[in-house]
């Protein structure tokens, strides 16, 4: 998959550098004054996008204390909390959109959203949101992927939970929806997730199977993960980030930091660039080290028709004698001319020519 998609004024895509989101979630901790702070930080960083989530307390479910709307799971951030005060903490209040969006287009920062219901797709399209996000936990929700997609604008969807089934008719929706603009992240599911559940060999088989560009949203820690992605092909890259993992939140504790959100951007960059493509052929930056190889070299004064030994010949640096792969054919040659030490071996030396 060559072809660009493009969001606001930047082309994603293979020969562009990788598109770096970062993903503010709930780490404002009901701040604005916070959250414009980690946009003005992220725009330090060099990061290219940042990522609202779009929803209230009551869009996600309903205030219940108890059964199924209790997070029981001893290994998650959010144990014991429901989901109703889990999602009034995390949410990102509606009216903090506007000054958000705005801040962002001042310091150069494409801001978009994940909506999670179709009023807050109206609500960001009143924005003119230039991209929507599909959250993993959303992606088999077809009514609101077909909403989306129906706004014509450009889409980002992560894959985590999704199965090759859903896959597919995940897909199939967003193209039968009219949006050819769409990019999958691969995606695990976990908070934070371990670098062994990544799975990043998948990137190039989605890239393949759906013909679109293919990204990651990596919820491991730190920035290896994301960096290996881009070998693979990621052309998209979302990590939450936060001004402070010790400042605390909902999402905090798998967040990156502005230093590291600034490496993130760097070594991505990095790696996009050494990918380059299968050659054997020793390159122009290359040429110039050839001088510090061994090769062949004349090591005592000769006299003409003395023989090359063993004693008078060596492979040493620097390089602009005969490649040392003719060591063999060269000992016991005559020279045809008086050679002084430290003369590079050529052929001429035993030919005359």
């Amino acid at each position: 998959m060559n072809n660009d998609i493009k969001i606001a004024n930047r082309n994603i895509g293979k020969t562009h550098r990788p598109f770096i989101i970062a993903e503010m979630s709930g780490n404002h901790n009901q701040s604005l004054d916070r959250a414009l702070e980690i946009v003005e930080a992220a725009a330090k960083t060099g990061a290219h996008a940042i990522k609202l989530q779009t929803y209230t307390a009551n869009t996600m479910t309903i205030n219940k204390q108890d059964g199924d709307f209790i997070i029981k799971d001893p290994a998650s951030l959010w144990n014991n909390r429901t989901l109703y005060e889990l999602y009034d903490e995390a949410h990102t209040p509606w009216e903090w959109h506007k000054p958000i969006f705005e801040r962002c287009k001042k310091l150069g920062l494409i801001c978009f959203s994940t909506p999670f219901d179709y009023s807050s797709v109206d609500f960001l399209e009143e924005l003119n949101a230039p991209c929507y996000k599909i959250a993993s936990f959303e992606n088999t929700d077809v009514r609101l992927i077909r909403k989306v997609a129906s706004t014509g604008k450009p889409m980002i969807i992560s894959t985590g939970m999704a199965n090759l089934t859903d896959l597919e008719l995940i897909v199939t929706t967003v193209r039968n929806a009219g949006c050819n603009d769409f990019v999958l992240l691969k995606c695990t599911s976990a908070y934070p997730a371990k670098p062994s559940d990544a799975n990043i060999a998948t990137i190039p088989h989605l890239q393949k199977m759906f013909n679109c560009q293919v990204g990651l949203s990596d919820h491991t820690l730190g920035i290896g993960v994301a960096v290996a992605s881009v070998a693979f092909g990621a052309t998209v890259i979302e990590k939450h980030f936060t001004l402070s993992r010790a400042d605390g939140g909902v999402d905090s504790a798998f967040s990156l930091e502005p230093h590291e959100l600034k490496n993130l951007v760097e070594e991505t960059n990095r790696a996009w660039q050494a990918i380059g493509k299968p050659t054997y052929i020793c390159g122009k930056v290359e040429t110039k080290s050839k001088q510090f190889r061994r090769s062949l070299y004349i090591v005592e004064d000769l006299q003409a028709g003395d023989i090359i030994t063993e004693d008078n010949m060596r492979a040493i640096r620097p390089g602009y004698g005969l490649p040392v792969k003719y060591y063999d054919d060269l000992l016991n040659k005559k020279v045809v001319r008086n050679v002084k030490r430290g003369t590079p071996v050529s052929w001429d030396l035993i030919t005359g020519q």
